[in-house]
């Protein structure tokens, strides 16, 4: 398909071009491994990369995406554990120091809670599973006759996130003891503001 070969493409490119200019940090990160101080979690929305926004370099930040940028609350039942794997790995493997919650406007998670549809086959539907995470963040904004629903959920999804992180041992243990930060931040898409979650008010600032 010509979609994959401009793919193609853009890895020579790369690999002719920024690849050789930072071969001295890739062989570096090759032989010493990954120590990024910081994790972000966001959208795997295909218009909010962190690597872009942020303007990182490799071995910056250890990215952990997902549809919403959501995490779910400590638990240690059934199931697979994908996203919690990943933050017990870049909070006690890599011993990150901060860890970012990046939401964005216009989020396809976000719409579908609030639209409450079955996007899924034969009765099931793993994204309305998953975004059920903020279904009472979800129910909280639809309540309050909110004029902006979708942002005012983008912005409570972030807040959710936060809390739930909050409820893993490890996480709360270093937080309390200093070693780890936790930070909302939120990306508009069309006008290219950060907003940074300010802890001593819940508001969100424009950086």
């Amino acid at each position: 398909m010509p979609e994959f070969a401009v793919f193609v493409q853009g890895y020579q490119r790369f690999k002719s071009d920024a690849y050789v200019r930072q071969k001295a940090r890739y062989d570096a990160l090759a032989s010493d491994g990954q120590s990024p101080p910081i994790m972000i979690i966001s959208c795997c929305d295909s218009r909010v990369d962190p690597a872009t926004v942020f303007d990182t370099t490799p071995g910056q930040v250890f990215a952990l995406r997902n549809v919403a940028n959501l995490v779910p609350p400590y638990e240690t039942g059934g199931g697979l554990h994908g996203v919690s794997a990943a933050i017990e790995f870049g909070v006690l493997g890599l011993e990150v120091r901060h860890i970012v919650v990046l939401g964005h406007a216009q989020c396809g998670g976000i719409k579908a809670s609030l639209d409450g549809g079955d996007l899924g086959e034969a009765g099931y539907s793993f994204i309305d599973s998953w975004v059920d995470i903020v279904r009472p963040a979800r129910d909280k904004v639809l309540a309050s006759a909110s004029q902006d629903p979708q942002r005012d959920l983008e912005l409570e999804a972030i807040r959710v996130s936060l809390a739930n992180l909050r409820s893993f041992p490890f996480i709360a243990a270093r937080e309390k003891s200093g070693q780890l930060k936790l930070h909302g931040a939120y990306f508009g898409i069309s006008d290219g503001n950060l907003y940074v979650l300010n802890d001593k008010n819940d508001s969100f600032e424009v950086q």
